[in-house]
């Protein structure tokens, strides 16, 4: 639903873009297609909103081949960071990692000079 008012510009100011640590190349492969297959709404998928939000540019962070990592915290979030200028306070994270504690690792390590960081769910 979230990406549906995203979509209606329901939610002012929100921007969305994807850090997955897809572990070989196919995966990235496959991860990007299923992004340009989902529909948000008919007519207009996931990715067309992860690239609409930031003017056609890809900021999306897919994969583990250098200079990504497996990694997030040391590689997706800050390469995002710079693309598209959001300070790491800002950030919301959802992860569905069931071997290692990715939220954990992001919420500690990414954080500004306040000491706020991703907020990790």
């Amino acid at each position: 639903i979230a990406l549906q008012e995203h979509h209606d510009k329901k939610l002012v100011g929100m921007k969305i873009a994807v850090a997955s640590s897809a572990d070989t190349p196919k995966a990235v492969q496959i991860g990007r297609a299923a992004l340009k297959i989902l529909e948000v709404v008919p007519g207009t998928s996931v990715w067309d909103l992860l690239i609409s939000d930031w003017g056609g540019e890809d900021v999306n962070q897919i994969g583990r081949s250098p200079p990504l990592s497996s990694d997030k915290s040391a590689t997706h979030f800050p390469f995002l960071k710079t693309a598209t200028g959001i300070p790491f306070d800002k950030m919301l994270f959802f992860d569905d990692c069931n071997w290692g504690d990715h939220c954990g690792k992001v919420s500690s390590r990414c954080t500004e000079d306040s000491g706020m960081g991703v907020v990790a769910v």
